[in-house]
């Protein structure tokens, strides 16, 4: 089992910046980041592998997120900078204790969520 524990959302206005972070249980392979705005389904927003050595990102925040990992702390971060009202969204993180491609959207643990709220 995994436990996963999200942090750091809040309400920001468009143009301003946010870090949020998921603390793990234990160590695991590619972590991610979901979000899900509203009457509209879960999206993947950005994966990072189990050393961090490859990211993959969404087109939709390409080049304003950054997704990173701590391992000695069992923590993935998620740097949004450029929030636009669009980014509001629960967002949740994302873990898998198995190892397969990064762009497999495909995960076996799920936290509660923090939400993200990006007034105009």
């Amino acid at each position: 089992q995994v436990q996963l524990v999200e942090s750091g959302g809040g309400l920001v206005q468009a143009g301003d910046s946010l870090r949020l972070s998921c603390a793990a249980s234990r160590r695991t392979y590619t972590m991610a980041w979901f979000r899900q705005a509203p009457g509209k389904e879960r999206e993947f927003v950005a994966a990072i592998s189990s050393g961090g050595e490859n990211t993959d990102y969404a087109d939709s925040v390409l080049g304003r997120f950054t997704i990173s990992r701590d391992n000695a702390k069992n923590t993935v971060y998620l740097q949004m900078n450029s929030l636009k009202p669009e980014d509001t969204a629960v967002y949740y993180c994302a873990a898998r204790t198995y190892s397969t491609l990064i762009t497999y959207r495909v995960y076996n643990y799920w936290g509660q969520g923090t939400q993200v709220t990006v007034s105009s």
